[in-house]
């Protein structure tokens, strides 16, 4: 019930009446609204049925969204002279109840607030009451609903909880739309409305992810300093000084700044909540996995004896989500996300299990912290301990990528317990460099705990090693691979698993070397070992078979390494059944191979295949179901269909970008292979683009000597010898020359591939064949060459003008 106010205001006052008229009527809305036009039209089609009839519409959203500023042009678009509009605090129980009493008293019908709510009751003539910033999460609003059949109410919210009151009639309030944003912060600004105002303010919204409070700060901020041109450079430089500065002169009457207004909420925080969403803003702002907080409470709960002090803090925090039986607590663990998002400060995606919040709300909370040393490392050991290494959980591995790359911005402070961990993430990433400082980091440690040949360190050096070689480092690589071999044949003896691992590991190095021969040697006594040892139809075995028609198919035995594809996948098959992960492998080796052969329409059958079941069995934007897509589009391409390969081409490049990045090197394989479209469909323009980007892209990740770097190179030296741009062409392909020989070797495939090249761009130039290059040290072309080299910072008519 409504708790009576003794309230010392006469009766029949009419100084008293008016005073109370104006407590309790509508503020107008701003002058320089925008937008909202979906939120209004739908609240005008909910409250024009049955006006007679009582109706509740809820605008729930973060502090600063423009709530209450989308229900009063609401009310000033549907007012008329009949209608009575009211205006309810509903900050607090206090607030509302004085509300309630300035209506009686307006009303000339008492001065207690059950006298305003009982004015409500007997007045049939049409009402709207709108309580606003309702967001106490303990506030009970239905005590002041008045008891009656009619009347409209609109309430404002941050917490989405209010929805309740309105289960077919809410809106969430979020940010405006970039035109509407941008048209606001040129009203506010008193800026003109010109083609070049207008896209310096696209850019300054964007910046400040159309947040409208943000936004009318901004245009105050900019409208007394007149620096529409330099506000970004000056935001930028001082983010948190400009979103907490109150404007001097106000369009409305919201009486908080940006940070103001979310640090009040926070305040109300538990400090379990409050720590919590602390945490949360040192990762990136979306798509934080819930399963982060649940997989690394249950390795404190699984590592009890690990209480050393750089965990204490991190052990304190995880306690509040373990039960008195020791095991996960589910509902503690809600109870503090739904705290948190009762003030829209979090938000919750209930299909995907992930938690965001707004950018400017993530800018804030990572603002404000002052003890973010200690927070930050906290949620470094938080992340370690959810990083599940099993093969399985690659797609959860890459998707912490974005969130570890804003919670670590140097990997050396990551605990030493987690350095495999993290390796791995940066592993699976494709961000060898980084893996491989932890990785070496982590070899020290297991030498340092166990000596040189213990399975850990053995463990170890393997990883290492697998990091060398997709940085190219291919020497390095094998004297890892060959220790591995040697210590894991001295401690368990030729015919153990471990062993035979090892073996195939260094027949990959090998293969990466172009040392066919010698892989095909290992991977030969890997297969009979595995068939002596777990017999012919074992998924080892089957994997081991597998590896070797890889191999043939490089050296050109395509009829052998059809008959083992084919023993591959009719095992894999009768293992596993037609739509297991492994079988679909087989088949894309199987159609790889087919290809191989000149028999496309086999190939394009069971390309086809793979992706129709990739698609149903991981999603399409799973990074297996882009690998059978970008195969299929690869066997479009010798078949001649440009077109279609060029849309599979495309949506491969897309959702690489999304999943993984721009950078990541499978994203540049997927820009590699739409550009050789492109060069296919005579687009050499795209190609050049993309050619390019390729290029500098994999010298940034991998280095200019890696062999996909030096293959980027070469691709784009044909685009431009496509083009008639010879000269450049042949810069380029010297260029690779030298260097494949020097990695490479001079016998290498693709040495010997780059030299062909060479000589018919050569012959383009009308040259006389040179004989005396094939003789010409490497010493010699890579000091020529030298110059030659292309940064990330080069535009690209740069770069062309360079070469030529």
């Amino acid at each position: 019930m409504v708790k009576n106010q003794d309230s010392k205001v006469k009766l029949n006052s009419s100084e008293q009446c008016h005073t109370a008229l104006a407590l309790v009527r509508c503020p107008l809305a701003s002058q320089i609204f925008q937008g909202r036009k979906e939120i209004l039209n739908k609240m005008q089609e909910y409250f024009s049925q049955e006006p007679k009839k009582r109706r509740i519409f809820v605008l729930y959203g973060l502090g600063g969204s423009g709530k209450t500023q989308i229900a009063v042009k609401f009310l000033e678009e549907t007012s008329d002279e009949v209608s009575k509009q009211f205006f309810v605090n509903a900050s607090s129980s206090e607030a509302l109840s004085n509300s309630f009493m300035n209506i009686a008293i307006s009303q000339r019908f008492g001065r207690t607030p059950e006298a305003g709510i009982q004015w409500l009751i007997s007045e049939h003539k049409e009402w709207t009451l709108l309580f606003d910033n309702a967001d106490d999460p303990k506030l009970k609003l239905s005590p002041f609903f008045p008891r009656c059949t009619h009347g409209k109410i609109i309430i404002t919210s941050r917490n989405p909880q209010l929805a309740v009151y309105g289960p077919a009639s809410h809106s969430q309030v979020g940010d405006l739309n970039e035109e509407n944003a941008a048209l606001l912060l040129l009203a506010r600004a008193l800026q003109e409305h010109t083609d070049q105002n207008h896209k310096l303010a696209m850019v300054i919204v964007q910046e400040l992810s159309c947040l409208p409070l943000a936004i009318v700060q901004a245009g105050a901020y900019i409208a007394k300093f007149k620096c529409l041109k330099n506000y970004l450079s000056i935001y930028r430089q001082n983010k948190k000084e400009l979103l907490l500065q109150h404007p001097d002169q106000t369009v409305d009457e919201y009486e908080w700044t940006v940070y103001t207004t979310w640090q009040i909420s926070f305040e109300k925080l538990s400090p379990v909540a409050a720590r919590f969403l602390q945490l949360c803003a040192l990762l990136h702002h979306s798509n934080i996995p819930e399963s982060i907080f649940v997989k690394a409470t249950e390795w404190i709960v699984n590592n009890e004896g690990n209480k050393t002090g750089s965990m204490q803090a991190t052990r304190e925090f995880l306690q509040n989500f373990i039960s008195s039986s020791g095991i996960w607590h589910e509902q503690h663990f809600r109870n503090t996300v739904a705290e948190i998002a009762e003030y829209s400060l979090l938000e919750i995606d209930e299909r995907s299990k992930t938690l965001s919040m707004h950018p400017l709300v993530h800018l804030w909370c990572s603002d404000t912290q002052s003890n973010q040393a200690t927070m930050r490392e906290c949620m470094t050991n938080i992340l370690g301990m959810a990083i599940d290494l099993d093969p399985d959980a690659y797609l959860e591995r890459i998707k912490m990528i974005s969130h570890v790359k804003m919670l670590i911005p140097d990997f050396t402070v990551v605990n030493s317990q987690f350095w495999h961990q993290y390796a791995r993430m940066y592993y699976d990433g494709g961000k060898f460099e980084q893996a491989k400082g932890l990785y070496e980091m982590d070899l020290e440690r297991q030498r340092e705990l166990f000596g040189n040949d213990h399975p850990n360190t053995l463990f170890a050096m393997a990883n290492l090693a697998s990091t060398y070689w997709h940085l190219g480092r291919y020497q390095e690589a094998e004297g890892l691979d060959l220790s591995v071999l040697q210590g894991r044949q001295k401690l368990f003896g030729d015919d153990h698993p471990e062993t035979l691992f090892a073996m195939a590991n260094l027949a990959t190095t090998y293969w990466h070397l172009g040392q066919y021969q010698e892989a095909e040697g290992l991977n030969l006594s890997v297969l009979q070992g595995c068939q002596k040892l777990l017999g012919d139809d074992h998924p080892y075995t089957l994997f081991a078979m597998a590896n070797l028609a890889t191999t043939y198919r490089q050296l050109g035995r395509y009829q052998e390494s059809e008959g083992l594809d084919l023993s591959v996948l009719q095992g894999r098959q009768k293992l596993f059944g037609d739509d297991h992960p492994y079988t679909l492998f087989a088949m894309a080796n199987l159609a790889t191979t087919y290809r191989q052969l000149g028999r496309y329409q086999e190939a394009e059958g069971l390309n086809l295949s793979v992706l129709q079941g990739r698609q149903k069995l991981l999603g399409d934007d799973h990074p297996d179901t882009l690998v059978a897509m970008a195969n299929l589009a690869t066997t479009y391409r010798p078949l001649g269909r440009y077109q279609e390969a060029e849309g599979l081409d495309l949506s491969v490049l897309q959702g690489r970008q999304k999943l993984l990045g721009d950078d990541h090197h499978y994203t540049l394989f997927a820009m590699a292979n739409l550009a050789t479209t492109y060069r296919q469909l005579g687009q050499y323009q795209e190609a050049e683009g993309l050619d390019l980007s390729v290029l500098q892209g994999r010298q940034k990740l991998l280095g200019d000597d890696h062999p996909e770097t030096l293959r980027a190179m070469a691709n784009l030296a044909m685009t431009l010898g496509n083009t008639g741009r010879h000269q450049a062409a042949e810069n380029l392909q010297l260029q690779v020359v030298a260097k494949r020989r020097e990695v490479l070797g001079a016998d290498h495939p693709d040495t010997l591939r780059a030299t062909k090249d060479l000589t018919t761009t050569r012959d383009a130039l009308g040259k006389a064949k040179d004989t005396e290059f094939k003789h010409t040290s490497v010493k010699g072309l890579s000091k020529l060459f030298s110059r030659f080299q292309f940064p990330a910072s080069k535009k690209r008519g740069e770069i062309i003008d360079l070469l030529e």
